[in-house]
């Protein structure tokens, strides 16, 4: 119960502050409205998720959280100038992108091993659900805070930085990808790709990640104003969650299983560095 109670603690200082002097619909902050309609998707999906015993809709329903939460902040919020319309594209497109990718990777691998100890426990199951939530809200949040705050501000030269950030990121997000995915049609599950982006990371995904939420908080600043300044630690979210919690360390913990005693691997691992690309090759 201690990891729930984290959860709405965290939810609601997101909430509160992201709320702070924003736009109010039917006596709820509009970002409110957005962070109960994130939690309230995903108890919809963990009933059916449980009942069925798959994970096969998780990733997918990540992302049409994110889809959902900004769509209902535009509506709530009325109308918004071309900073706002950027900054739901920007996540439109990056969760429609990752959730058809993630969804069409579970579906052609059956599905993720990550899951096969939760899935039993209707308590488990249901708190990995609640931490997709978190995930959405802290990760969106600052977006979310800037789409409902009411304020206009023209852009300037500093969101063309950021522009550019969440441009760069998203490419290499999405080159990484495919790159990945071409490589394991060709050659299996069995053997760890080194060319392209990931002869210069260890996981240019998560980089690219990281970078292009970099360039969305930046992009809202201009629009936050005092308590909403706590939105931005997105990105740092986004870096913590990635490469220090769930992403590549189970990512390594399964990698030292299959391939640790591997020369090769032992090389790759020497060379590269594991998440910031290195842009010259050694040697």
């Amino acid at each position: 119960m201690k990891a729930f109670f984290v959860i709405a603690i965290i939810a609601l200082v997101i909430t509160g502050s992201g709320s702070w002097g924003g736009l109010v619909f039917y006596s709820l902050p509009v970002m409110a409205w957005a962070v109960l309609g994130i939690f309230a998707l995903q108890s919809l999906g963990f009933v059916p998720a449980f009942l069925y015993q798959t994970e096969r809709y998780y990733d997918l329903i990540g992302s049409l959280t994110y889809i959902s939460a900004i769509a209902l902040v535009l509506l709530c919020s009325g109308k918004v100038d071309l900073r706002q319309m950027l900054i739901a594209f920007f996540i439109l497109i990056w969760a429609a992108r990752l959730g058809s990718f993630l969804f069409s990777r579970i579906a052609r691998d059956g599905g993720d091993s990550r899951f096969d100890k939760i899935k039993p426990s209707a308590l488990l199951f249901f708190r990995t659900w609640m931490l997709q939530g978190l995930w959405v809200t802290v990760t969106a949040g600052a977006a979310l805070a800037a789409l409902s705050s009411g304020r206009s501000v023209p852009l300037n030269i500093v969101d063309g930085i950021a522009i550019a950030l969440w441009l760069s990121g998203f490419a290499v997000e999405v080159i990484a990808d495919r790159q990945k995915r071409q490589f394991r049609q060709a050659h299996g599950r069995d053997t760890f790709i080194t060319r392209g982006l990931w002869s210069l990371s260890q996981h240019p995904n998560y980089f690219g990640e990281i970078i292009l939420w970099t360039g969305i908080a930046l992009l809202t600043f201009p629009v936050l104003d005092s308590w909403q300044y706590l939105t931005l630690v997105s990105p740092l979210f986004v870096y913590l969650l990635l490469a220090r919690i769930s992403g590549i360390p189970l990512l390594e913990h399964k990698a030292n299983r299959r391939w640790g005693n591997d020369p090769a691997y032992i090389t790759y691992r020497k060379n590269t560095p594991v998440l910031v690309p290195r842009l010259k090759k050694p040697g």
